[in-house]
């Protein structure tokens, strides 16, 4: 991971107001970086929470008011010894492999809390079943899993990848009806820590 390359990167949004799609919701939060805690996607280094708290300062400098998130479960960031004044949350995504999904969800939520940071939730849909796509009857008892608890500012299911055959099978769009029924039901919370 190079701070300098990713601070390069930033550059073409900087002249970007998000403030507008900020305020409105449109814009969840600044999602920093994906897996920072998986040594294969950063040349054999994980990238420590510490790095991750100065990506987020970096951000707040350029979009104060953005919150920062990274793909990370709060079990990676609690790691770190120091505190997250820039961080806003973690990211953590349920796939089969890492068991049941209610467990995982309390186990990330509080993780989250001692950490003072918020919580964004979801399903890998397209590679969440062992590389596979997850059933209807896994989106269903994951996701509401994951919608349980009150505490996760945000759901977002992950990856898409244009199989909409998928997508529209019968079964998948009534599991998604019924997580989308559970994420309206409830109240409304910002992604700030």
């Amino acid at each position: 991971f190079s701070m300098s390359k990713w601070k390069n990167r930033l550059e073409m949004f900087r002249s970007i107001d998000f403030n507008s799609y900020i305020t409105d919701g449109t814009i969840v939060a600044h999602y920093l970086m994906d897996e920072p805690n998986d040594p294969s996607n950063w040349g054999g280094t994980p990238v420590p929470p510490s790095t991750v708290e100065a990506m987020a300062k970096y951000s707040k400098q350029l979009w104060p008011n953005l919150p920062t998130v990274v793909r990370a479960e709060a079990s990676y960031l609690a790691t770190w010894s120091g505190t997250f004044i820039y961080l806003d949350g973690a990211w953590a995504q349920w796939v089969a492999r890492k068991g049941d999904p209610l467990a995982f969800t309390t186990r990330n939520v509080a993780d989250a809390k001692k950490k003072g940071l918020s919580l964004v939730v979801g399903l890998n849909v397209a590679k969440g079943n062992f590389g596979s796509r997850l059933t209807a009857s896994q989106i269903k008892t994951a996701g509401s899993a994951l919608l349980s608890s009150s505490y996760p500012c945000a759901f977002i299911s992950w990856e898409w990848d244009g199989e909409q055959t998928y997508l529209a099978t019968t079964a998948v769009r009534d599991a998604m009806k019924i997580l989308r029924a559970k994420a309206q039901n409830r109240s409304t919370r910002t992604c700030r820590s």
